[in-house]
């Protein structure tokens, strides 16, 4: 329990250091990253694995790059979900995927 706290924790400081780092992805404070790391999450797990699913010829094609625009999807539709949590463009949402991306194989290696 105290593991999926602190991995909420630091994919919710994640979100802040993206919306310091990406120019169009805001978040408000850090209460609204919590929010916004919960609701990404849930969305990952239903919407993004059936959307995963559904275009795994297209990701095995591109070598997995393509599950990055779907991530950039759900940054999209969780931006309009959350208040205080908002992505200016898919531009921005791409390159704040990346960026998320990377820097969840760094939260993975603290949390394990």
């Amino acid at each position: 329990m105290l593991r999926l706290l602190l991995r909420w924790i630091l994919q919710a400081a994640a979100l802040l250091l993206v919306a310091y780092f990406v120019p169009g992805f805001h978040v408000r404070n850090f209460p609204a990253a919590l929010v916004a790391a919960l609701v990404i999450g849930l969305l990952n797990a239903t919407l993004g694995l059936l959307l995963k699913l559904i275009t795994l010829p297209l990701g095995i094609l591109t070598l997995g790059l393509f599950f990055l625009v779907i991530n950039a999807i759900i940054l999209e539709v969780a931006s309009v979900i959350v208040p205080g949590f908002s992505v200016a463009s898919f531009g921005a949402a791409f390159i704040g995927a990346v960026v998320l991306a990377l820097l969840h194989v760094l939260v993975e290696a603290i949390a394990d």
